[in-house]
């Protein structure tokens, strides 16, 4: 059993503050002297300053982890936690939310802010994410406590990557990233991970280049100085950089290695998505695999089901889509491209188009070509509705393949001119020159 004398001293050596710095100006070096020695009982007033100094609360100097608020907080954060891993997001949300967090420590505090944090971003309210986590970085930074500083990085990168904010995503994790180096803490796993997440941001903003280079650095730092989950992560982003550039040899290669690493400690819920990934990497390579992607896809299945959002679902619907087609079995490829459909509804969204297009592909196999093209035309008019990307730019590439493969070359032409001007390309002929050669090509016709 740890006294008031024990818990003083171990949260002051935690912070790594002197007897001389705790006491300031408000007490003296001596009476914490005494505190840590066990010679004198201070009072709540004299608790208050040191817990504050501390960053810590008067309940739990005096009580430890057995203080009522310490313990409801504790027991209520565990089953937030199990809300999170069973997908059950606003449960966590709602219990955490009802937490008083006041009366509580510090570390207690910033994980149930971090788990909140998460919840939001699970049910797809990335503002709210951001509200949590801006000022925890901000809070973390200020009492320069850089492995949390770190956690709530690399949870407000992603959520703005998510968002399309890419410019405070690689603002943030470089900042961020400084400040663990300059605190000797290259090479933790808090380090790598919040490297990874960053450098994923520079892929979404299409610094390819320097990805590559920052890819081949946190690998360099990750094998010398890295745990198998750190390395796993930073396998993992690599792998992702590597698929950007179309090298998905090198991207097969990385996200084996990211599972074998992955797989090494306590389950993770990276661990089924990062099964989806290879799966997809399978089905592009070249000879595809069919048959290991299906593999993957059912080993994936169960946990994403369980952790994982509808979205992922629909994602490995599509993926199972096309293992089946490459099998010879349009049928089965069908009903998994609506299944994938139902689950994503009504909302335009990238997903929803890959789906359409797994779809028209199993309809084009079964020799229903007008079935086929009213499902390209429904992810044309999909796209239509979304906010130009990189992604979006690759979509309308497969699609404009599509097009063409049905010998509607005005279509194709047109999904290949919208995959240009999404990736950045603006057209160089004016637009009245183009309207001429259409009309004196609708002339010759």
């Amino acid at each position: 059993m740890t006294t008031i004398a024990d818990r003083v001293r171990q949260a002051r050596l935690a912070a790594g503050l002197s007897q001389t710095a705790l006491a300031g100006d408000a007490l003296s070096p001596s009476y914490i002297s005494l505190i840590e020695s066990g010679r004198r009982e201070p009072t709540d007033a004299a608790l208050g300053v040191i817990a504050e100094r501390l960053g810590s609360t008067v309940e739990y100097l005096k009580h430890g982890d057995e203080g009522p608020a310490e313990a409801r907080a504790k027991l209520a954060l565990d089953y937030a936690r199990l809300d999170l891993v069973s997908g059950e997001a606003s449960s966590a949300r709602d219990r955490i939310l009802a937490l008083d967090l006041e009366p509580v420590t510090r570390q207690v505090r910033v994980e149930a802010l971090l788990a909140l944090a998460q919840a939001h971003e699970m049910l797809g309210d990335l503002e709210s994410a951001v509200g949590v986590l801006e000022p925890l970085l901000t809070q973390a930074r200020v009492e320069q406590h850089h492995l949390d500083a770190a956690a709530a990085a690399t949870a407000l990168v992603a959520s703005y990557v998510e968002s399309g904010d890419l410019g405070r995503a690689i603002e943030v994790g470089d900042r961020q990233l400084a400040e663990l180096e300059e605190a000797g803490l290259t090479g933790t796993d808090e380090h790598l991970r919040l490297g990874s997440t960053t450098l994923w941001a520079y892929v979404e903003r299409g610094d390819l280049l320097y990805a590559t280079h920052r890819a081949a650095e946190l690998i360099r730092q990750a094998e010398s100085l890295g745990t198998p989950r750190g390395r796993g992560s930073v396998y993992w982003n690599a792998a992702l950089v590597a698929e950007q550039r179309h090298d998905y040899g090198l991207a097969k290669r990385y996200t084996e290695r990211a599972l074998a690493l992955l797989g090494e400690g306590e389950v993770s819920r990276d661990i089924p998505r990062l099964r989806l990934n290879y799966a997809w990497l399978l089905l592009r390579s070249d000879p595809a695999e069919p048959a290991t992607a299906l593999e993957q896809l059912d080993r994936a299945a169960p946990e994403l089901q369980v952790s994982g959002s509808e979205v992922e679902m629909a994602r490995l619907d599509v993926e199972r889509s096309r293992a089946h087609l490459m099998q010879g079995d349009p049928v089965a490829a069908e009903m998994y491209g609506r299944a994938a459909l139902d689950r994503l509804g009504d909302q335009p969204r990238l997903d929803g188009a890959a789906a359409q297009l797994a779809i028209g592909d199993a309809l084009h196999a079964r020799g229903e070509v007008e079935a086929a093209s009213r499902a390209y035309r429904w992810a044309a008019d999909m796209l239509g509705m979304m906010s130009a990307s990189r992604q979006s730019a690759a979509v309308w590439r497969e699609l404009g393949d599509r097009f063409l493969g049905h010998g509607d070359v005005t279509g194709a032409a047109q999904a290949f001119d919208r995959a240009l001007r999404e990736a950045g390309f603006r057209p160089a002929v004016p637009a009245v020159l183009w309207e001429a050669w259409s009309a004196v090509a609708q002339t010759q016709d």
